[in-house]
């Protein structure tokens, strides 16, 4: 496995549009251009665009496509039509959370998971580690890239360079369909909360370079901005939407982490069912719920601990900032059950200052 990092095919727009790179995933990736307070608000209240080819793609076809979906993954991947796409977490045998993801049903026997840049290569030998069953397995990662199209402009812009009536495609669907005339899948789907798209483009038969500048060029006339990751974040963190190594991990589950309502323990067997059956009878000893910070200009940062009124340790932050549309401290932490229960006020420790927070059921905005 080489340690260099990789780079999108977008890389030298990134630079030239006078990105900020760092490493992120193993990819040399765009954390900011103009700055993620402009970024977020144009995607907020017009259109952003984000270069997310360091997602991965796994293709998994043929008659047993099913039956290891419904194995591997918590959800029950025989609701989804085809055109339609589902949100889901994989899990180990003990509950914990290998990795969210989105499955798109292609075909009757055609399936496209998307999986977390900073997880493919864990989560491709996980997956291949499970199909016991037979089916057809291919990473085509490195072959497609991923332009994330988001924010209350982002159909109007799109229905310029698409036939495609985008308007039309509800909310975890997508069309086939060219986009500027490259062969794409059309998803509205996307991370940040607004009305959005991803497109999706094989990188190795179509020149994607084409879509990405006719966005940036029709969508002058729509104030688009290029956005990069720490937009991203703030934006999901604003909705509340759980990120992979902070909010959800491999020692967290996710009855705790606020996706119940992926979790089909009725579906029959699949990973971390038992387990996840057991820990649901058990109780749940910790949540992951939201706090905002009223009262004070504090920004709660990942890892800062939140106490009772006996000052006990109950909590820890997973993710935290400062919510650019609040102009508050937001934050998720996970915190012990009866913690919750006792309505006792709750506190995060920000250097040696203990200040109130408010504990609330996200979305923020």
């Amino acid at each position: 496995m080489s340690d260099r990092l990789k780079r999108t095919p977008f890389y030298v727009q990134h630079l030239e549009a006078g990105a900020k790179i760092v490493p992120f995933a193993g990819f040399e990736m765009p954390i900011q251009y103009e700055g993620i307070k402009v970024e977020h608000r144009a995607v907020r209240e017009n259109v952003g665009l984000f270069d997310v080819s360091h997602m991965g793609e796994f293709f998994v076809r043929g008659p047993k496509a099913l039956e290891l979906l419904q194995w591997v993954t918590v959800n029950d991947v025989s609701t989804i039509a085809i055109g339609k796409a589902q949100y889901s977490c994989m899990c180990y045998e003990d509950g914990g959370i290998v990795d969210d993801l989105i499955i798109y049903r292609l075909a009757a026997e055609e399936y496209m998971m998307v999986v977390n840049g900073a997880n493919i290569d864990k989560d491709w030998d996980w997956v291949v580690s499970q199909n016991t069953m037979g089916a057809e397995l291919e990473n085509a990662s490195d072959d497609y890239v991923l332009l994330a199209l988001q924010g209350p402009k982002s159909a109007d812009l799109l229905s310029e360079l698409t036939q495609i009536d985008v308007q039309q495609i509800p909310f975890y669907a997508f069309e086939h369909g060219e986009v500027c005339g490259v062969p794409s899948l059309i998803s509205a789907t996307g991370y940040t909360g607004e009305k959005g798209f991803e497109l999706y483009i094989n990188a190795k038969k179509y020149d994607a370079h084409m879509v990405f500048e006719a966005l940036v060029t029709q969508g002058a006339a729509f104030e688009l901005k290029l956005c990069g990751l720490g937009a991203r974040d703030t934006l999901r963190l604003e909705k509340g939407y759980a990120l992979y190594g902070n909010d959800i991990t491999s020692e967290t589950h996710p009855l705790q982490a606020r996706l119940a309502w992926i979790t089909k323990l009725s579906k029959g067997p699949f990973v971390g069912s038992k387990a996840l059956a057991e820990l649901k009878e058990k109780g749940i000893e910790k949540k992951l719920v939201g706090f905002v910070i009223d009262q004070e200009k504090a920004i709660p940062r990942k890892g800062y601990e939140l106490l009772d009124a006996q000052s006990n340790i109950v909590g820890k932050v997973t993710s935290g900032g400062m919510s650019i549309s609040l102009e508050k401290g937001i934050g998720m932490a996970y915190v012990q059950t009866d913690a919750l229960a006792s309505n006792e006020p709750i506190v995060i420790q920000i250097r040696n200052k203990e200040v109130p927070i408010t504990v609330t059921s996200p979305p923020f905005v």
